[in-house]
């Protein structure tokens, strides 16, 4: 049974965790010196996972950002010559973004850079403690609506048996959402 007082711990233990995470992550991104912050690092394997290039407005959708920031973000990554602004064939009032043979240079170093931080922030734990983290870790990041607004029922899931959805683990981060673009 778990008290507020504990649950705030965890909240807190989880926060601390998530600094962390990204401190570690742009330091590793900084000795990369790939001039990509990680907010473009995020758009970039966003991109990535698009089967065509996809308009501003499904950009923001699937990083759940406004449009405004997704234009701040390209303009940075169209200058650095990583993506590149082009017109959609069927309508020419709609832009479409699309990742450049240096934006995808860039992506395979920011995936080194990942797992190079990945590696320093797991390296204390056995192979053991590294399933169990991934098995809470999925639980946490598939939380259905209902469960997220306390209706929801508690599920049993087999260690090593992928998701509720059959995935596997160790997706990339942000797959998890619907495919907008």
């Amino acid at each position: 049974m778990t008290t507020p007082d504990s649950d705030g711990l965890l909240a807190e233990q989880l926060l601390r965790l998530t600094r962390r995470v990204l401190r570690i992550q742009k330091r590793h991104l900084e000795q990369r010196g790939l001039g990509v912050t990680p907010a473009q690092a995020r758009l970039l394997r966003t991109l990535a996972h698009c089967d065509s290039p996809p308009r501003m407005a499904d950009l923001a959708e699937r990083l759940e950002v406004v449009p405004r920031a997704v234009t701040t973000l390209v303009d940075g990554l169209e200058a650095s010559g990583k993506v590149r602004r082009m017109p959609d064939p069927t309508n020419r009032r709609v832009i479409r973004i699309e990742l450049t043979e240096d934006g995808g240079k860039a992506l395979r170093e920011l995936r080194g850079a990942r797992l190079s931080a990945a590696r320093e922030i797991l390296d204390p734990l056995t192979d053991l403690e590294r399933g169990v983290l991934s098995e809470l870790l999925n639980a946490l990041v598939d939380g259905t609506p209902e469960r997220e607004q306390g209706q929801g029922q508690q599920r049993e899931r087999k260690p090593g048996h992928g998701d509720r959805h059959g995935h596997a683990h160790g997706r990339e981060p942000g797959a998890e959402h619907g495919r907008v673009c």
